[in-house]
């Protein structure tokens, strides 16, 4: 099993976070996407990152690769097993790429005007759900799922773009430390996003 991977693309960092956590033996092949390297192409012409590449098979949506490790590799679980349960979990997670990644997209690829435009909402926005990040230990549940795995990127991407998200009592801070202290979290890091952000002590 081979991902290729963008060093700073957040979508390929929560399929790296999945991968970690699951303990799934996998060669991570770092590339620049603007430049993809042949044999990528040639299993996957469009170059996007993540593309997963097993045996046959090739998958190129990070989600998609997401379900598909948590499904191969079942154990740990990072889905309920009930269908309702992962049902919702799936719409949460769209949810969170419609919502915060597209604003989080439009931040590092858009013009300065559209960029803080785009800042603005996404710190309002986070802000608004710290009552969810303060009701459970993890986000919209008791345990760690592929949801966490899905908002980890975002989060770690945050003072690199320049959003406080800052509360009265620290929900959102709180949730990311506990995530951040994961070992697979910390394993998942490429070099580059090492220097986005501070692990929690």
């Amino acid at each position: 099993m081979t991902l290729f991977s963008s060093p700073t693309c957040a979508m390929s960092h929560s399929v790296r976070f999945v991968l970690h956590e699951k303990a799934i033996v996998a060669d991570i092949e770092y590339y620049d996407p603007a430049n993809p390297p042949e044999d990528l192409l040639e299993l996957n012409p469009t170059g996007i990152s993540p593309t997963l590449v097993e045996r046959d098979l090739v998958l190129y949506d990070s989600r998609i690769i997401m379900e598909y490790l948590d499904e191969r590799f079942p154990h740990p679980p990072l889905h309920q097993m009930d269908p309702v349960s992962r049902a919702n979990a799936r719409m949460l997670i769209k949810r969170i790429d419609q919502d915060w990644y597209q604003l989080l997209d439009e931040i590092l690829f858009s013009g300065e005007k559209k960029s803080a435009r785009a800042k603005k909402m996404l710190k309002e926005s986070l802000l608004s759900s710290a009552p969810i990040f303060a009701a459970r230990p993890f986000f919209m549940s008791d345990e760690f799922s592929l949801i966490d795995c899905a908002l980890a990127p975002l989060l770690w991407r945050l003072p690199m773009i320049g959003i406080d998200v800052s509360t009265p009592n620290e929900a959102i801070t709180q949730y990311a430390e506990r995530i951040f202290r994961r070992p697979a979290f910390k394993r998942s890091l490429s070099d580059a996003e090492k220097d986005m952000a501070q692990l929690p002590k």
